[in-house]
């Protein structure tokens, strides 16, 4: 017995020493790689830091501030006493970076945290003073307000800014006006769907408690007169946006117009509809959206025009550090394109990047451009850290990364090519395209799938065509057609521009045309997202061979990408529109017109291109005049419209549907949901599996407001008084629900 312990205590010696053999080789070998990849160090701190807000924006519960600041505390604390050597000091350090994250997205929330609309106002008495004037590409201008009165509200309750769509003109209006309207307002729109896009998160960050249209013309009270010097800079900047705007759209009139001013001061909101669909079904919509490209055009042509310029003056070339001051002109002329095109999310990381390049020039350094780009994430995070979760800062970000990570490996591993005659040059410029096309298209992919579950066949055909045009005619036009509007001389740069820009609209149409051009997929699961996310930063991130990791977790996530389960019912907008998954496992729906917006999303994050006419006009429901039926894996779905029909459907339907209050003794089906609790949780999301014995039943019931958790942003309207608008009303205020939800 004894023999027999000392042997076990020997072997549990052995397997604990060759445990500690196996993890100190396995943290030796992690240890010598990272060492081999400490320049690259810095680029995965925004990533640590845009993890914790990921973690806070996640939360089904709003965590408390002095958690969200103690959290911060604790792994300082934790970084500090770890080894200043070795994995774990890694680990603690992206703990710290992470924590402050966190931190920065609560204190965001609570520095942003205003009134938001409790109920509905029919016919609200507001006063406040204009900040942003939008035209719209039907009629009519959408306004944002800075809401100084709302007759009938106390100041706790009103909300800090107001969005309201006003359906005809108003001549003079000029931000900075103090105005008074009569306008029908609602809280901030929810997600149309469990996991949709979710507005009201978004209005919350911009300090909007509400939306809704005008019942009158603003009336304009007094001039602009702001309060403050940052209201008087502001509304000056607005009104000098404005102003450039309408010489454009007086010189080139029409949609060429509109486009024009997209590119110019980032107003994108006269588009039509039909033009933004060829655009992003052509994947040609990164050209209407200030980027990158258009920044590095419009900086480096003042870059090239300002040291020509001082070409002309050999005293002063040879002399002087004229490239220094050629850096230092473009860079200001970069900066003030950043303020006339809005300051968007990828203007600003293309103006920081090259920002901090035409610093490195002035000052004798090299710019390193990878980091660059972590520099820029990382400010952008730290000031606005919800645009984390927005598709433009992924998609842009992604795009860059990759293409940077591509130049250096080709250049790492080919080194630098002498171009030889001009044909080499043409070819390496169109090469270039190709090349950039793809890996950018690439990098994008994953985010197009998650957030919009589609993707562009032709996109490489497009770009060959449109970005020539865009870098050659369209971007130069625009930079002359600003040094040339002081004169009063725009309109001859803009004919240059607008012809440029009749191209490119003309590509993204014949593009978009093209059989197949745009793939339908269902909405991927955030697992399979984040594991696609991940291996893309492994992949580009690190230079040493061990970066190839990062493309099994890519095949990883691409295997779990298909696997969601999808919801067999969904039922929306008070009981007025629901829809069913059919055999042939798709949707089919029953609403009414007004609906349409809320079952494009439906079909949208089905995967389904159908558009929401030709569902409705599926006669899959059998309806009388007081309800609907339909049948779904086995289960007869009820739709009360009438209570003439409640308890006939409560006695025969698995599950019930009902506009009308169901009396409490409709316990019979599998569920029962009513108006009330569809006006109050939002769309119903129902999943049905099978029994032991093949029959169908409920899975799970999502919700919006289940999906969304308690948050500031998610706090529900007033429903327990409902009030019987009338249809014109009642379709204007949806109309501008779907304006605003589409952005």
């Amino acid at each position: 017995m004894d023999a027999a312990r000392d042997s076990g205590r020997r072997q549990g010696s052995l397997g604990a020493a060759l445990r500690r053999i196996v993890a100190r080789g396995l943290e030796g070998g992690l240890a010598e790689r990272l060492e081999a990849e400490r320049s690259r160090w810095f680029l995965w701190l925004p990533v640590a830091f845009g993890s914790g807000i990921a973690v806070y924006f996640s939360l089904a519960a709003e965590p408390g501030t002095w958690t969200a600041l103690a959290l911060p505390v604790i792994a300082f604390g934790l970084a500090v006493a770890s080894p200043r050597t070795g994995l774990v000091h890694l680990l603690t350090l992206a703990l710290f970076a992470a924590s402050l994250g966190f931190a920065a997205a609560k204190t965001r929330t609570e520095w942003t945290r205003a009134p938001v609309l409790a109920k509905e106002m029919r016919r609200a008495d507001i006063t406040g003073v204009v900040e942003l004037v939008e035209p719209r590409a039907t009629r009519g201008e959408r306004l944002t307000i800075r809401v100084t009165d709302i007759a009938g509200l106390a100041p706790e309750a009103r909300p800090a800014r107001v969005r309201v769509r006003i359906m005809t003109k108003r001549e003079g209006l000029k931000p900075g006006d103090t105005v008074r309207l009569r306008a029908a307002l609602r809280p901030p729109a929810i997600p149309a769907l469990p996991g949709g896009y979710d507005f009201s998160r978004w209005a919350w960050f911009q300090g909007i408690g509400a939306t809704g249209y005008a019942i009158n013309p603003p009336e304009i009270v007094t001039a602009a007169d702001p309060d403050s010097l940052y209201q008087k800079m502001r509304s000056a900047l607005e009104r000098l946006r404005q102003g450039i705007a309408e010489r454009v759209r007086a010189a080139v009139p029409g949609e060429t117009g509109a486009i024009a001013v997209s590119l110019i001061t980032g107003e994108r909101g006269a588009i039509t509809e039909a033009t933004n669909d060829a655009y992003r079904d052509s994947g040609l919509v990164h050209i209407l959206s200030i980027s990158g490209l258009h920044m590095v055009i419009m900086a480096g042509s003042v870059f090239v025009t300002a040291r020509l310029v001082f070409a002309l003056f050999p005293a002063i070339a040879l002399s002087f550090p004229t490239k220094k001051w050629a850096a230092a002109t473009a860079m200001a002329g970069g900066f003030c394109y950043l303020m006339i095109s809005g300051g968007s999310i990828p203007t600003i990381r293309a103006f920081v990047m090259i920002a901090i390049m035409f610093i490195a020039v002035m000052v004798d350094r090299q710019a390193l451009a990878m980091r660059n780009v972590a520099i820029a994430a990382l400010l952008v995070l730290v000031a606005t850290p919800e645009s984390l979760l927005d598709a433009g800062f992924q998609m842009s970000f992604a795009a860059v990364v990759s293409l940077i990570a591509a130049y250096e490996t080709i250049r790492a591993t080919s080194g630098a090519r002498d171009r030889g005659t001009w044909v080499g040059s043409v070819v390496m410029f169109f090469g270039g395209i190709v090349g950039s096309t793809i890996i950018a298209s690439l990098a994008v992919t994953p985010f197009g799938l998650f957030h919009f579950q589609r993707s562009q066949q032709y996109a490489l055909l497009a770009n060959l065509i449109a970005v020539p045009v865009c870098n050659l005619v369209v971007m130069p036009g625009a930079l002359m057609t600003l040094v040339l509007m002081p004169l009063g001389l725009e309109a001859i740069a803009l004919k240059f521009m607008a012809f440029g820009i009749d191209a490119m609209t003309a590509t993204a149409y014949w593009v978009a045309s093209l059989p197949g051009a745009v793939g339908f997929v269902r909405e991927i699961s955030q697992v399979s997202f984040a594991l696609m996310i991940a291996g893309g930063l492994w992949l580009t991130l690190w230079r040493t061979r061990w970066r190839a990791m990062g493309l099994a977790a890519i095949g990883g996530g691409v295997l779990l990408a298909g696997g969601g389960v999808r919801p067999d019912i969904l039922a929306g907008r008070g009981g007025e529109l629901v829809a069913v998954r059919g055999a042939d496992g798709r949707l089919t729906a029953i609403g009414g017109r007004a609906s349409s917006f809320e079952l494009s999303r439906w079909l949208q994050h089905d995967g389904d291109g159908r558009t929401p006419r030709d569902v409705l006009r599926d006669r899959a429901f059998r309806c009388d005049g007081t309800g609907c039926t339909a049948a779904t894996r086995g289960l007869r779905v009820a739709i009360a419209r009438h209570p003439a029909a409640i308890a006939e459907d409560c006695a025969k339907a698995d599950i019930v549907i009902s506009e009308p209050r169901p009396p409490r003794g409709c316990t019979a089906p599998m569920a029962v949901i009513d108006r009330w609790t569809l006006r109050r949780e939002g769309t119903h999301a129902i999943y049905l599996e099978q029994d032991g014995a093949g029959k169908a039943r409920i899975a799970r019931i999502e919700t919006v407001v289940g999906q969304r958790g308690a948050r500031p942003w998610t706090k529900r309207p007033d429903t327990g008084r409902h009030e019987r608008v009338i249809s014109t009303a009642r379709e204007r205020s949806r109309r501008a629900e779907r304006d605003d939800s589409r952005e």
